[in-house]
């Protein structure tokens, strides 16, 4: 007996110690869930007419939470004040919506969750999960599509509204900057499509906003808009294309504000360009003299004048094209801006760009013979000397030569600021690439609707690297481009200005049209590439990522 029970305690040792070697490591958990949330019932139920409740429960069969619900969920007509939504940050097998707000009556209503419903665990969405109810007889069925592109960038923002506005007797296109619209939609992430649902039959203005604020209102200071030319009647099959812009608003400004002394800074918001921006000084002695400047980052002028004025306060005429305001400036006594002189760019030069001499305050006078520009060699570099008054930039144009480094020398004297004041010695090098790092691009255009056209070479956020003006020719040569992958674009220039034009909404105008050659473009080293690029504006394709 003794034997048996040793034997049975040292079998049973032993199965223990197996057991426990065997629940070492990590446990299989079986196949990643990748099933979404799924919809089980609703109360009221969903497609509920005759709706009179002020309550929603949406029950699911797993536990679900909300993702970003306030850009994701859209409710149209909208809500105001918008319904309480929960679960939030909370995981729930069911969402309440408390609606807070009067039902309109006879109206169908839709509440699109986007890809906001994802399970709790591995936050598989339940994509574009829409819930509706009619507070009349039956839930309207119509519905309208289209698509949604940026005017000048390759693709629009993500989360674009889009609204419908009813046409009645009330109508007029300042609606979209004070009342909310009838219907509204969101492309939702990346997309660049839309389709709005449960319509009802009538006459609408189509229109679609960054709206920043997420108030449903049109806001230009900060908001991108795009409009249908005209009224849509509905049902329609027609899919409509939208384009987005921002507009460009008229010259307002601030109260200036005292900088240094004799030197005052004007900031302001829309459009501000040199031939059309006047700054007239009221009650100044007949030898009074000012100059403007524009600021090269942010909406600012910069206004200097001469003599200095024991005063308390300057007035102002302040004139764009269309807008004329008086304004006072309060001064205080401050120290006067130190002459200082900045060299751009201070490494690698561009085979076409220029030298620039950047003051710190306007120039009166620039003496050429005093500036001296010499290659690696000390060979002396001719040159063609401009002073931008409105940007406040000297530029030295001149030929350049591969793997050269060009030296810079003005001499005491060669600059004098609007105060008098003369520069010190001012010296910089900058060295020219190898032609054999850069590269070039052949641009055969074929489908050009009209001309003329402007071409430019961009990074993927738009910024321009090289651009040439075309009026007529369909062959169009970027040289020396620094290797990597870019954009390219071209641009209707309608009204020959040089630039490309926004549109506006009160105007019914539409933005110049930009097309994208379909893929980025690959600059390399020491080559020639050739790209065939239809620009008919209907080739236009969103390109992909770089």
């Amino acid at each position: 007996m003794k034997r048996a029970g040793v034997n049975f305690l040292l079998i049973l040792t032993i199965i223990i110690a197996f057991a426990a070697c065997a629940k070492r490591g990590t446990p299989d958990g079986g196949p990643r869930d990748m099933e979404p949330p799924r919809y089980v019932r609703a109360k009221p139920e969903n497609f509920t007419t005759s709706f009179n409740s002020d309550e929603i429960r949406i029950h699911f069969n797993e536990y679900i939470k909300l993702s970003n619900p306030q850009q994701q969920i859209i409710i149209s007509p909208p809500m105001d004040p918008r319904p309480e939504i929960t679960p939030l940050g909370t995981a729930s097998k069911s969402i309440r919506i408390k609606i807070n707000d009067t039902l309109e009556p006879r109206t169908t209503y839709t509440i699109n969750f986007g890809r906001s419903i994802t399970d709790n665990n591995e936050s598989n969405p339940l994509s574009f999960f829409t819930y509706a109810f009619s507070t009349g007889p039956y839930i309207d069925s119509l519905s309208l599509r289209g698509s949604v592109k940026d005017a000048i960038l390759r693709a629009p923002d993500p989360f674009i509204s889009v609204m419908l506005y009813e046409v009645d007797s009330t109508y007029s296109d300042s609606v979209i900057y004070t009342r909310v619209p009838r219907y509204v939609t969101n492309t939702l992430d990346s997309a660049t499509t839309f389709q709005l649902n449960n319509l009802k039959q009538g006459t609408y203005q189509l229109v679609a906003m960054r709206d920043v604020n997420n108030n449903y209102t049109f806001e230009p200071r900060t908001d991108k808009v795009a409009f249908a030319d005209e009224y849509i009647t509905i049902p329609t099959d027609e899919e409509f294309d939208l384009t987005l812009f921002s507009e460009i608003l008229e010259g307002k400004f601030e109260r200036p504000q005292v900088k240094a002394q004799q030197h005052l800074i004007f900031g302001y918001t829309g459009l501000v360009v040199a031939d059309s921006i006047s700054i007239t000084p009221f009650d100044v002695p007949t030898n009074f003299e000012d100059r403007i400047t524009k600021d090269p980052v942010t909406d600012t002028l910069h206004y200097w004048y001469k003599p200095f004025a024991e005063r308390d306060t300057l007035k102002f005429l302040v004139e764009t094209p269309r807008v004329s305001d008086t304004v006072i400036a309060r001064l205080r006594k401050a120290k006067r801006d130190t002459l200082l002189f900045s060299v751009e760019p201070q490494s690698t030069l561009g085979f076409q760009e220029d030298l620039k001499i950047i003051p710190t305050v306007p120039l009166d006078e620039v003496n050429d013979s005093l500036i001296n520009l010499t290659r690696s060699d000390s060979i002396a570099v001719p040159f063609t000397g401009t002073y931008d008054r409105w940007n406040n930039v000297y530029r030295l144009s001149f030929e350049k030569s591969e793997k050269q480094k060009y030296q810079l020398t003005a001499l005491p004297g060669a600059f004098t600021d609007f105060f008098g004041r003369q520069s010190d010695t001012i010296t910089a090098q900058a060295s020219t690439p190898a032609l054999a790092d850069r590269g070039n691009v052949i641009v055969n255009l074929t489908g050009v609707e009209s001309f003329p056209v402007i071409v430019q070479v961009t990074t993927e956020k738009g910024e321009v690297i090289a651009e040439k003006y075309s009026t007529g020719n369909n062959v169009i040569n970027f040289n020396n481009l620094k290797p990597g992958n870019y954009l390219l674009r071209l641009i209707y220039d309608r009204n020959e200005n040089n630039i490309w034009d926004t549109g506006s909404f009160l105007k019914r105008k539409q933005p110049e049209t930009v097309v994208y050659y379909p893929e980025p473009i690959n600059v390399r080293a020491n080559w020639d590439d050739n790209y065939t690029f239809d620009a008919s504006p209907a080739a236009i394709i969103p390109p992909p990522d770089l």
